[in-house]
């Protein structure tokens, strides 16, 4: 690559070519001595025709330190009526010189190899081995060649497979540990996607979703019967969190805005349990019903709210996520808008606007007992917010994704656990996030992840319909079983039993 960059500007600058040392004039592909470089093909054939010519000699030196003291870069160019400055043809010689040395290592490199090749035939005509083609040199070539495409290769194969066997690992449950899915119950009700689902903390103990369809619903979780709907809303209902103490429930929305709403309900009278010993098959459940027929009582037939506590509406894009602080005195929302905010509840009062993201957030999330915050985004990247200090409100951005950061949450530990588009899920410990403490690496985009708080199982969502079950370790656990048919099963909430056997 050296001799190739430096050629041309040889060729360039003198119109010589540099033969055995000596400067020679290349004329018709041939060399000539002597000559101009900017003389004709018919001065050529003529030499009685007498030209004034600059020619331009080297002397050869193999190394700076090898010059006489007494003589200068400059008189070792014998140019009688050059114009070029000193400085200048000090850098040509310069230059050719450490063209000479490269010319003189590729030869020392083609003699090394020409001994190589020697010493591989003497060793075939030895063994008693034919040459093809009757051509020592190349049968030894071609040996040479294929022994070391073989080893390069297997090279290949062997660093392939070790790479594919770690995704592969992550694909398959550990030994000794499996889980056992079993479905309960299906809330039916929504006339749409549903985003989000959360429990509430508090008696009585209901079921919230949020859905496409505008609206959001309370269910019993052992009848599996709509209790309420709240109708506030004038977009999509992005996200569902209940407050910590009270019956109060948070909403965002894709009107730019996020609702606190009051709920009080009254569960139903238990029904008697179904009968476990008939198959479950999900291709013949209620996904067969028309899309508008439900269970029971339709969401039409419940009480409705549609006004709200306290409206937040700072935000000038998509309101796609909102929780609630420990305590349940602060509420932070996450929006298209590249911000998140933090505001008062009694007040609905603006407090922080947490700024930093370069693309739109997807997703935030409270810590359980401290006042934590993290948010994710599309720039790849999550962020966590620390808030325990009122006077020093410290920000920690943490690049461990290659593409979209769909959600971060908390465990009950010191642990985060993000989702990505780049198909892993990481976990990550509080005390030292350098490095995450374990990758899981499936097949498909993760969608908004959720961490079981009593058995820490990692629940992922896959944008191929499948939801896989790992633990904190990223051994996989399980897949949920699912349906072929898509309408309904959007448009439903499915809640399955997990039992985990070591």
């Amino acid at each position: 690559q050296f001799t190739k960059g430096l050629w041309p500007l040889f060729t360039c600058l003198s119109g010589k070519r540099v033969t055995g040392g000596r400067a020679t004039h290349a004329v018709g592909g041939m060399p000539v001595e002597g000559g101009s470089s900017s003389g004709s093909a018919s001065a050529a054939r003529h030499p009685k025709q007498k030209r004034k010519a600059h020619s331009l000699s080297i002397r050869r030196t193999n190394s700076i330190e090898e010059r006489p003291l007494g003589i200068q870069r400059g008189d070792m160019l014998e140019g009688q009526d050059s114009k070029l400055p000193l400085s200048l043809r000090n850098n040509l010689l310069d230059l050719f010189g450490q063209i000479e040395r490269e010319f003189e290592n590729l030869y020392i490199e083609n003699l090394e190899l020409r001994r190589e090749i020697d010493s591989l035939n003497e060793r075939l005509t030895g063994d008693g081995q034919t040459v093809e083609g009757g051509d020592p040199t190349k049968g030894a070539l071609k040996t040479k060649a294929s022994h070391s495409t073989s080893q390069l290769s297997q090279k290949l194969k062997t660093t392939y497979k070790a790479s594919t066997s770690k995704i592969v690992s992550s694909f398959k449950a550990t030994a000794g540990s499996r889980a056992l899915c079993q479905l309960l119950k299906e809330y039916v009700g929504h006339r749409d996607g549903i985003w989000d689902l959360s429990i509430t903390r508090t008696q009585p103990v209901v079921l919230g979703t949020a859905s496409a369809d505008h609206s959001a619903l309370l269910w019993s979780i052992e009848t599996g019967k709509c209790l309420l709907r709240y109708a506030g809303h004038a977009g999509s209902v992005n996200s569902i969190k209940f407050h910590p103490t009270e019956q109060m429930a948070l909403t965002a929305s894709g009107d730019q805005t996020a609702h606190i709403w009051r709920y009080m309900v009254q569960l139903p009278a238990p029904q008697p349990p179904p009968d476990v010993s008939a198959p479950c098959d999900d291709d013949q459940d209620s996904s067969d019903r028309e899309e508008g027929e439900v269970d029971g009582e339709g969401p039409c037939e419940v009480p409705t709210v549609r006004l709200a506590t306290a409206t937040l509406k700072s935000h000038q894009g998509v309101v796609i996520a909102a929780d609630w602080l420990v305590g349940g005195r602060q509420v932070v929302t996450a929006s298209w808008d590249r911000a998140a905010n933090l505001y008062e509840v009694e007040t609905s009062e603006l407090v922080h606007t947490l700024t930093g993201h370069d693309q739109e957030l997807t997703h935030c999330c409270t810590h359980p007992s401290q006042r934590l915050v993290v948010t994710s985004s599309r720039d790849t990247t999550f962020r966590l917010w620390d808030f325990r200090d009122p006077s020093i409100h410290s920000v920690n951005v943490f690049q461990g994704h290659t593409d979209t950061v769909t959600s971060a949450v908390f465990t009950v530990g010191d642990n985060v656990v993000s989702g990505s588009d780049d198909r892993t899920v990481k976990v990550w410990d509080l005390k030292n996030m350098r490095s995450p403490i374990a990758t899981i690496r499936t097949d498909s985009a993760v969608n908004r992840i959720s961490v079981s708080a009593n058995q820490r199982i990692i629940a992922l969502p896959h944008d191929n319909r499948q939801v896989r079950l790992f633990d904190m370790s990223g051994a996989r656990l399980a897949r949920l079983p699912r349906s072929n048919r898509m309408v309904r099963k959007d448009m439903k909430v499915c809640v399955r039993s997990v039992s985990q056997h070591h």
